[in-house]
């Protein structure tokens, strides 16, 4: 049976070769029922709610945000959760963060309605499926991180580590070039919609007076709402807020123009 008839792409990050995330992608993208439970998510999500992708595209974004993000907080000194607690490598916490970010939906295969918890019982079973190259001791450690990263990106999630912080963040900035317009080209015209259409692209680069300087680039005003009100309200008690500089800019016939700009000291 053809893995490929089950998705559309496999999910693809750097990583270096051998790595443990490196690993790990390769036996998840020949898993056949981790594709099919992506399937289903998106099935559930666009087809009979409407929603926006839940599916390895998003995935896909999320995680290689996700480790961006990790990888820009790595090289300005700031220490992992898994390696300060456990005495890990930066290699298990991009490991948890990659895993998080493309396992963190499965539970919409299941309802939309608390998603996020039946994705627990669901990744939990995969991960120990995944993850029996590494020890015991290893393995449960990397396993209760993926967890609690999956469990702290519902609403009102409080992230306890830097990895499920970055998650969380890294969750709510798919935004860009359409990635949220699927409800909005359905004919579902409300502020969720008409603002999501509002973002033609997000930026991650390393800032100058924080690690992280995201940009993120409007045709219209309608913007202001995805900011303020999802990837706000996503980044604060993350617990990697005050490493990043929100830039919001508007662009349009007479240029380009910084709206607003957001940081927490």
């Amino acid at each position: 049976m053809d893995v490929k008839k089950y998705s559309q792409m496999d999910i693809r990050i750097p990583t270096h070769n051998n790595s443990l995330p490196d690993k790990v992608l390769k036996i998840i993208n020949q898993d056949v029922e981790i594709k099919t439970l992506w399937r289903i998510s998106n099935v559930n999500a666009i087809d009979r709610l409407k929603m926006t992708d839940h599916g390895p595209v998003h995935y896909q974004i999320v995680a290689n945000i996700a480790i961006r993000l990790a990888r820009i907080l790595v090289k300005n000194d700031v220490e992992m959760s898994i390696v300060k607690n456990y005495g890990l490598t930066n290699e298990h916490a991009e490991l948890v963060i990659l895993l998080a970010s493309i396992f963190h939906d499965l539970g919409m295969s299941i309802h939309r309605e608390g998603h996020e918890g039946f994705s627990l019982f669901l990744a939990n079973n995969i991960l120990h499926r995944i993850l029996d190259f590494l020890d015991v001791e290893e393995r449960t450690i990397v396993i209760s991180e993926v967890l609690h990263a999956i469990i702290s990106h519902r609403s009102g999630g409080t992230p306890y580590t830097i990895e499920a912080g970055i998650v969380r963040v890294a969750d709510a900035l798919d935004m860009s070039e359409g990635r949220s317009r699927i409800p909005y080209e359905m004919g579902i015209f409300d502020i969720h919609s008409i603002s999501a259409a509002a973002i033609d692209k997000v930026e991650i680069a390393e800032g100058d007076k924080k690690p992280i300087q995201i940009k993120i680039i409007m045709n219209t005003m309608a913007g202001i709402f995805q900011v303020d009100e999802l990837l706000k309200h996503k980044l604060m008690g993350s617990g990697i807020e005050k490493h990043i500089i929100i830039s919001t800019y508007m662009v349009d016939e007479q240029g380009s123009r910084l709206v607003k700009e957001f940081e927490v000291d």
